[in-house]
């Protein structure tokens, strides 16, 4: 595999270069910053706005002095809130995470936050606050626009996501093409001939080589597909399904993008009084405990979550040692046959 380096790191910004380009002391800069007398007011405006320029944030000026590491790594999640109580893959990623870094004591700082653009403010404050020593990047998008940021910042940074649209950032990545071809393949071996896929947020990349890996294999068997797209949430999967299921011509099957949405969508089937899997089979990705205590339990795509976080964890310490660290593979997800699906007869 080829490295990706983290090789143009930023320094931050210290004391001494705000009162280089002042052309003051390092002590007046401080009373500046601080909001202590000793200086004239002129001289404290013009200090603030160099410091505001060069991107420094008053109350970071203890660290900033001191060259030290913060101990801490960062995780920024640009999602509802509500998502981490209701979606496993989060706790099992932070779990996995969580793992390797306390092993080396190290801390995580993990903040939610509304969207893209608020994410990448907490990126700059912690970088230049020196809050953490680098930070895992979750939910890659199409042309995203943090990798370039983090890559102008120079905060180390590892994508758990990829392997394509992270720039020079190192990923840790699952092959969800081949895992999406694994599961049409195995739903045409029993039968299903129109197949729906009920797909997470658009704009995700995850999300996009998904459908177009599920797009690409309906094509080739010659199979009628359906995509759907929804937040992940169940209100949304259960509408999706209730959607499809009412079609004059509903899918055989369903393919679901988490474990919640086919928990919803199975939900939706029994209550139309349709039998999983004699009227419809299902399958969830991401495999976790809702998909085994329902009836019948969830067919489900099976991947180590735990794992996967603590081998993100383990790159981005390698990456702050050392400067450079290789992008990885994961191991390919397995489809774990359950009760929701069947032959068609």
């Amino acid at each position: 595999m080829v490295p990706k380096e983290n090789s143009s790191v930023r320094r931050r910004v210290t004391i001494a270069d705000i009162a280089l380009r002042a052309g003051v002391s390092k002590g007046a800069v401080s009373y500046a910053l601080n909001d202590r007398p000793g200086i004239s007011d002129v001289t404290r405006r013009r200090i603030l706005g160099i410091a505001d320029d060069l991107g420094w944030y008053p109350n970071s000026a203890a660290r900033a002095l001191s060259g030290s590491r913060a101990g801490a790594c960062g995780l920024v999640l640009a999602r509802p809130a509500r998502t981490l109580a209701f979606e496993p893959f989060f706790m099992e990623l932070i779990a996995g995470i969580e793992a390797e870094l306390s092993s080396r004591s190290i801390g995580l700082t993990l903040q939610v936050v509304d969207d893209v653009e608020a994410e990448m403010a907490v990126y700059r404050r912690w970088w230049a606050e020196r809050r953490v020593d680098g930070v895992l990047v979750v939910d890659l998008r199409v042309d995203d626009p943090r990798i370039a940021q983090i890559e102008q910042l120079g905060l180390p940074a590892v994508v758990v996501g990829g392997p394509d649209g992270t720039g020079s950032l190192p990923a840790i990545w699952s092959d969800d093409e081949g895992a999406v071809v694994d599961v049409v393949r195995y739903l045409a071996r029993l039968g299903h001939e129109r197949i729906a896929r009920v797909a997470g947020v658009p704009g995700f990349r995850h999300t996009e080589v998904r459908t177009a890996a599920f797009l690409a294999t309906m094509g080739e068997l010659a199979l009628s597909p359906r995509v759907l797209v929804t937040d992940y949430m169940a209100e949304s999967g259960a509408q999706a399904t209730r959607q499809l299921l009412t079609d004059p011509r509903p899918p055989t099957a369903i393919v679901y993008d988490n474990d919640v949405l086919a928990v919803a969508g199975l939900g939706v089937a029994h209550e139309m009084g349709l039998d999983v899997p004699a009227d419809v089979s299902l399958v969830a990705w991401d495999d976790s405990l809702y998909c085994q205590v329902v009836h019948p339990p969830l067919t489900a795509v099976t991947r180590d979550i735990p794992e996967q976080g603590a081998h993100a964890a383990a790159a981005l310490l390698a990456l702050i040692e050392d400067g450079a660290v290789e992008s990885a593979g994961e191991a390919r997800a397995q489809l774990t046959p359950r009760g929701s699906t069947g032959r068609r007869s």
